[in-house]
């Protein structure tokens, strides 16, 4: 595996590698390497012929500068999970190499990033659109792969690719789950053993929501049952949110019948880990 940690020497590869008809993928993380990302890889290597995997923990997105320093790193368990997983090119830059001067542009997205992660964490999609735009002219990938467990983060960087013409096609992975259902992230290794076992109700109350709204049950009734059950004292959990939305544009929605996919999505703190999770519903 090839390591890069400045831009213009990756460039100048991937240039070189492109000229000779080469379809590369590329899969953008923040590092603190686990299966779900792996999936990202592998998804990558079987659709393209060269995979570059990029590990930033980008400031730019992070509203709570606590959860920027509390953040996993580590750089060389990661290089030794992608390199076993096949990947061909790490990029590794640093803040100086992402960030050389102070960025102007902000990114806005409209009522992408009004509601759930976009209402609670104001910023962080204007940070996300930054460096996935940096990373996209870097690259210049042919495929991009996030996962979906960041729903909404793959429906912005859809439209960004859109809007921007980015000459990429974003395809969104499955979310890999641990045995008990919990989405698989970076931050569950800061979950104390207990506060582990609670996490597992946020997948259940999402498959349990499911199975109402598929037996016909109202989304208000879904909603406030499932918001009862998270807001319980003994589930450990405290609710930020749990939306019934459209799958494509994200906004809540009242009458399951006009929309062909939606998405149920939670978010709340587990101790004090912050967790997302979503489950996407055709009809």
């Amino acid at each position: 595996m090839l390591v890069f940690d400045k831009k213009a020497e990756l460039t100048e590869y991937l240039t070189q590698q492109r000229q000779t008809g080469k379809l590369i993928g590329f899969v953008p993380t923040m590092g603190a390497l686990h299966q779900g990302h792996l999936s990202l890889i592998e998804a990558s290597l079987s659709q393209t012929d060269l995979t570059v995997c990029s590990i930033f923990v980008n400031p730019t997105q992070f509203n709570n500068p606590q959860d920027l320093e509390k953040y996993p790193r580590t750089l060389e368990k990661d290089r030794e999970l992608l390199e076993k997983a096949g990947c061909q090119v790490l990029f590794c830059p640093g803040q100086q190499e992402m960030y050389p001067n102070v960025s102007y542009t902000n990114f806005s997205f409209g009522l992408l990033e009004t509601v759930m992660e976009g209402y609670f964490r104001p910023g962080h999609f204007h940070g996300v659109g930054l460096v996935v735009s940096k990373l996209f002219h870097i690259v210049q990938p042919n495929l991009a792969f996030f996962g979906q467990k960041d729903l909404q983060q793959c429906r912005i960087i859809e439209q960004l690719a859109k809007d921007l013409f980015f000459n990429v096609s974003v395809v969104v992975v499955p979310t890999m789950r641990e045995a008990d259902g919990l989405a698989m992230s970076s931050r569950n290794v800061r979950l104390q053993p207990g506060e582990r076992k609670e996490a597992a109700i946020l997948y259940k109350v999402l498959q349990e929501s499911a199975n109402r709204l598929l037996a016909g049950e109202g989304v208000q009734e879904i909603k406030k049952a499932a918001e009862r059950t998270l807001t319980n004292t003994t589930t450990g959990v405290r609710l930020e949110y749990f939306c019934i939305a459209d799958g494509g544009t994200l906004q809540p929605v009242k009458d399951v019948q006009q929309h062909k996919q939606l998405a149920l999505c939670v978010a709340g703190y587990v101790g004090e880990v912050r967790l997302i999770d979503n489950l996407l519903l055709e009809l």
